[in-house]
C-alpha cells in the first residue's frame, strides 16, 4: 500500500489543523492505520492509531483529548484532527499502515508501510 500524507502547515498555538493520509494500491480496510511524529533532534513517536473498521482508537497520553483519529474506508483516507495545538506538537507527522499490528503498540518498527511526512509548525 502507498500512503500520501497532507495537510500540514503553520498554525498558532491553540489553533487546529487536520491532516489527511490517502492510501492506494491495496484494500485500505485491511490495515490498521497510525500516525507518528518526529520533532527535530528527537526520535519518532507514536501519536494515534485506528482499527480496520474505525471502531477502536488509541492515543498517546500527550495528545489524548486534543487529537482525534478517524478514517473513511470508502475514500481510502485516514485523518488526524488536531486541536488546542501547542508548540511541542511541532514535528513532521507521518502516517503508517500495517495489516496485523496491535492497535496499542507504540513502536514504529511494527508498521511496515509509511507515508512521506507532512510538517506541522505551531507558533507560540
Amino acid at each position: 500500500v502507498q500512503l500520501q500524507a497532507s495537510g500540514g502547515g503553520l498554525v498558532q498555538a491553540g489553533g487546529s489543523l487536520r491532516l489527511s493520509c490517502a492510501a492506494s494500491g491495496d484494500t485500505f480496510s485491511r490495515y490498521v492505520m497510525g500516525w507518528f511524529r518526529q520533532a527535530p533532534g528527537k526520535e519518532r513517536e507514536f501519536v494515534a492509531a485506528i482499527s480496520w473498521s474505525g471502531v477502536s482508537t488509541y492515543y498517546a497520553d500527550s495528545v489524548k483529548g486534543r487529537f482525534t483519529i478517524s478514517r473513511d474506508n470508502a475514500k481510502n483516507t485516514v485523518y488526524l484532527q488536531m486541536s488546542s495545538l501547542k508548540s511541542e506538537d511541532t514535528a513532521v507527522y507521518y502516517c503508517a499502515a500495517d495489516p496485523s499490528v496491535n492497535l496499542r503498540t507504540s513502536s514504529s518498527y511494527e508498521y511496515d508501510y509509511w507515508g512521506q511526512g507532512t510538517l506541522v509548525t505551531v507558533s507560540s
